[in-house]
């Protein structure tokens, strides 16, 4: 009788979607955004539990209530750390939904066999894929590259294979095919991922979460279902979107992410460094020299995701800003951390100011007239030789020019190399005090100094 508001349903539950993901552009409004995504959420839910296709609502409300329990317990105990681990992992699953959705469609007598296959071909390469990503991530794996013989050639073969027996699987509607192809599938996500190490994580993270959404899509036009139509093309698009930004901030092109292999060999300048001394401070000194500065840029990277320590950075921040009347401002990378706008999330948790917050383009200009640049764990992001060194593996990628800077203080726990493996002369450096420790332990330290006086 009411079969007609379940479309109109969806239609108003997909506006919704798509109000949030402009919400969440921007730090001002993401909460808002965040609520408006759950309002759209719950009128999908609902429009779907009175849907024709569901003729009993406890096996769905179970399940719902299920994930959603998982997906609570996840936002309140997932350290903001592991936060590039849980989003690869929900990628993931993701994926599989789309895998599970098709073989039912499949087994329940659906006609729409090329969407179905398609459906389940991009969710299990996401699946697979981001399953490999949450173990480079979290270090079950190793994080650099890893390659192998013939690995493109391979790659190519299992394309090749998997797109003939799809056609084999269109024209002859054995099981059997569509089982074959979800098997090569899974296996193209993991050979198509463990290549990929290094700074490229990020984007390849943002590359997964397009897949999962262009699953969706073909899965909605196997369900004929507009919101899954709708929704999927917005994670789709954006995640593509947001791919592109990437490895535009990297100075490297979509290709050469995805053929692999960044980050396998270990590329060193120790010998180059060998006889130089990295000068070494304490935070009594950093904490001198910044209280009498006129500007400080602060840069943060993964070392300060690590340490937890963004809510002490900013009090360092409130500090300098208002017992010593300096300027403060936070320099972001758009590759910073282990993924897209990893470390605008911390500073948002930690409630710093977002307008005392610019991305590359807008602040690195500013360098050259700051008193003291502060990175607090960061490294491939701040390394000269992405402008210098032909050879560096991160040549050509843009980056923050702290060099410029009248006093650079580098917090890390040694001289270690980056992500991408590496090693950064700019530890080396007149300008260059190192302060060793914990980015943590040390700001407090350096807090402390700073409100005693």
């Amino acid at each position: 009788m009411y079969e007609w508001l379940i479309p109109l349903s969806y239609l108003i539950s997909g506006i919704f979607f798509i109000l949030s993901i402009r919400s969440l552009s921007s730090p001002y409004t993401a909460r808002e955004g965040n609520i408006i995504g759950i309002i759209g959420m719950l009128i999908a839910i609902g429009a779907m539990l009175f849907s024709s296709f569901v003729i009993d609502i406890k096996a769905p409300l179970a399940f719902i209530l299920m994930g959603g329990i998982i997906g609570f317990y996840s936002a309140i105990k997932v350290k903001m750390t592991a936060l590039p681990q849980m989003i690869a992992v929900f990628n993931g699953l993701g994926g599989l939904s789309a895998v599970l959705i098709s073989f039912s469609e499949l087994l329940g007598g659906s006609p729409s066999l090329i969407e179905i296959s398609l459906g389940m071909i991009i969710g299990a390469i996401a699946f697979t894929g981001s399953m490999i990503a949450f173990a480079k991530l979290q270090g079950i794996l190793p994080t650099h590259a890893i390659t192998f013989k013939f690995q493109h050639i391979i790659n190519l073969l299992l394309i090749i294979l998997c797109t003939y027996i799809f056609l084999l699987f269109i024209s002859e509607k054995e099981f059997e095919y569509f089982l074959w192809i979800c098997g090569i599938s899974l296996i193209i996500g993991i050979t198509f991922v463990l290549p990929i190490g290094g700074a490229d994580m990020p984007v390849i993270i943002s590359i997964l979460n397009s897949y999962s959404g262009w699953a969706a899509v073909g899965i909605g036009f196997s369900l004929s279902n507009s919101l899954l139509i709708i929704v999927g093309s917005i994670v789709g698009a954006s995640g593509a979107i947001l791919a592109y930004i990437m490895v535009k901030a990297m100075n490297r092109s979509l290709l050469n992410v995805l053929l692999g292999g960044f980050g396998n060999q270990k590329y060193s300048t120790l010998k180059e460094n060998e006889n130089k001394i990295a000068k070494t401070g304490n935070p009594q000194d950093a904490a001198f020299i910044m209280e009498n500065a006129n500007k400080v840029i602060i840069v943060p990277g993964y070392g300060m995701a690590v340490a937890q320590a963004q809510h002490i950075l900013r009090q360092m921040a409130e500090d300098l800003q208002k017992l010593y009347h300096v300027d403060v401002k936070f320099a972001i990378h758009p590759v910073a951390g282990r993924m897209p706008g990893h470390m605008n999330v911390l500073l948002a948790e930690a409630n710093i100011d977002y307008q005392n917050v610019f991305e590359l383009e807008n602040i690195n200009n500013e360098f050259e007239t700051a008193d003291v640049a502060y990175v607090i764990g960061a490294n491939d992001i701040t390394n000269p030789l992405a402008k210098t060194d032909s050879s560096s593996p991160i040549y050509g990628m843009p980056i923050l020019n702290v060099s410029a800077a009248k006093t650079v203080f580098f917090v890390k726990r040694s001289l270690g190399a980056g992500y991408s493996g590496v090693d950064n002369p700019l530890f080396y450096a007149d300008n260059t005090i190192m302060l060793y420790g914990d980015a943590k332990k040390v700001t407090e330290e350096i807090v402390n100094v700073l409100e005693k006086k």
